[in-house]
């Protein structure tokens, strides 16, 4: 993704990245060769220097999956993982928007750690929240695409309250939880990630939910028969 700003198909009110009015910056978003090149670099620099490594992950400033070439960046991941640190992991950080590529998919259920974000099951709160640039995204045609993974992938949900232009936004309620519950049954995942904000937003009044909270959810996940990490 760019160094000096931002491309997603999502304008999440929490991105650490900020909004995507920044644009794509200057430098844009890097070919596929300028990725294996410094990737290679800075594997067998560290593999020189007898640097641990456990994983390599792509997030950055963006949707990792929008790039051209997506599925030939993986490819090239995993060959170097291979070659310097074959018992390294290779994770994918993604917002689901892109599952309905078939190079994306196929490329994604080779990597060993596919996370795939679910804040909300119930439209109105999603589309408040991750704000999709797509007007033909809802919640029921994300969780029907994720359906396609089962335990091949992780469901990370963001969770917290708040309030933005006037309107409140709360995913930790009975009902919030109640349908991601279902949701998470319909896609059948091998684990669940629950977490908070962590740093500041782009977003000013939103509120961070506490860990205590945050278990106290798991607990009901759990209950529900999944994996849970709260972090």
């Amino acid at each position: 993704m760019p160094r000096d700003g931002k491309v997603c198909t999502f304008d999440c009110l929490y991105c650490e990245a900020g909004f995507n009015a920044q644009g794509p910056g200057k430098a844009g978003i890097p070919a596929r060769e300028e990725v294996k090149r410094l990737l290679e670099e800075k594997l067998a620099a560290m593999h020189a220097a007898g640097d641990p490594l456990d994983v390599i992950t792509f997030s950055g400033n963006g949707e990792p999956t929008l790039h051209p070439e997506f599925d030939g960046v993986i490819d090239d991941t995993i060959e170097l993982r291979d070659k310097y640190y074959p018992d390294a992991k290779v994770s994918v950080l993604s917002n689901s928007t892109r599952l309905d590529n078939e190079r994306v998919v196929a490329a994604l259920r080779k990597v060993d750690n596919n996370i795939l974000k679910l804040d909300s099951a119930i439209d109105s709160t999603i589309k408040a929240l991750d704000r999709p640039t797509s007007p033909s995204f809802t919640a029921r045609k994300v969780i029907g695409e994720l359906k396609q993974f089962g335990p091949q992938c992780i469901i990370q949900t963001m969770i917290l309250r708040g309030t933005h232009d006037g309107h409140v936004i709360d995913n930790t309620t009975d009902a919030e939880i109640d349908a991601l519950i279902a949701a998470y049954r319909e896609i059948n995942p091998g684990e669940v990630m629950l977490y908070s904000i962590d740093r500041k937003t782009p977003a000013e009044h939103l509120e961070k939910v506490s860990r205590e909270e945050l278990e106290r959810i798991a607990g009901r996940v759990r209950e529900a028969g999944f994996n849970v990490l709260v972090s």
